[in-house]
């Protein structure tokens, strides 16, 4: 029997279609699954998870870890910038501190960095202010400066600042030197042209992996419960340690945490297409 090849070409069409309409059902199929077990188990205790989820302690928590959040990563992006200029600057000891900052605080994990800083006590009782093996300008207690938050914000600011500095280095060093020859020879100063000419560029790269370490960041901000900050773990902790209803509590921290890593991903979004419009331009060109 001799095949028509137009029917051989109409046949192997629709066997994509065939099989892409079995993988969706057998999709659906596990999909519904897991929302019927979700459903009919007990112990996601969903009332105990909608009589929580807006209770004033873990909505507290919820502030405390967003804060924890924006103020870590501005000061992680401040000390980030400043470490890079140091490392791609002519500074030689300059340069070396900038790199032992970053091996130091990349290479040892934040929860080890987090119950450093909150034990800082036993390694210096007082903090002092003044010349070496000279006079003291001024001194005070480190029980009294070092509470909580303050162990949190220099964890967080310290560690994100570390890894800020690689991605805002290899932002700049993406820039090619023609940009900065070109601004040079319209007469524009050092400064004007890392502000108006290599930053803007740079951003396009800065961005995406910026975007990926606030959410990590957003993260990050759990493993300040082992110093006694209240975030959000520690308050929905604090919840479950009375009534034990472990599941339930996790589920409601899981759901502020998701509900701010998509609110995080929107707006990160934004911006990433805000910094490559020109790019976006060139390549439809």
């Amino acid at each position: 029997m001799t095949l028509n090849p137009a029917d051989d070409a109409a046949r192997a069409s629709r066997r994509p279609g065939l099989r892409y309409g079995l993988a969706t059902v057998a999709l659906a199929f596990v999909v519904f699954e897991l929302v019927w077990f979700a459903i009919k188990t007990p112990g996601f205790g969903w009332p105990t998870v909608l009589k929580y989820l807006m209770a004033p302690t873990v909505l507290q928590g919820l502030l405390t870890s967003l804060l924890l959040t924006l103020a870590g990563m501005g000061a992680g992006i401040v000390l980030g910038g400043a470490t890079a200029l140091l490392k791609l600057g002519p500074f030689l000891p300059g340069r070396w501190l900038a790199s032992v900052y970053v091996w130091l605080f990349r290479g040892t994990p934040l929860l080890i960095q987090l119950i450093f800083w909150y034990n800082l006590a036993y390694l210096l009782p007082r903090i002092e202010l003044g010349l070496p093996f000279g006079p003291t300008w001024a001194s005070v207690d480190t029980n009294t400066l070092i509470t909580p938050v303050t162990a949190a914000l220099l964890g967080l600011a310290l560690n994100e600042g570390a890894y800020m500095s690689e991605i805002m280095r290899a932002g700049i060093l993406s820039v090619d030197n023609g940009q900065r020859d070109a601004a040079r020879a319209i007469g524009l100063t050092p400064t004007q042209i890392f502000w108006r000419v290599v930053l803007p560029q740079a951003m396009r790269f800065i961005v995406p992996p910026t975007g990926s370490q606030v959410i990590g960041m957003l993260k990050g901000t759990s493993l300040v419960s082992v110093i006694a900050m209240a975030d959000l773990l520690f308050s929905v902790q604090a919840i479950y340690s009375r009534n034990f209803e472990v599941i339930p509590l996790l589920i409601v921290g899981v759901i502020w945490y998701l509900s701010m890593f998509s609110l995080l991903y929107l707006l990160l979004g934004w911006l990433e297409r805000r910094y490559s419009r020109g790019q976006r331009v060139g390549v439809a060109r």
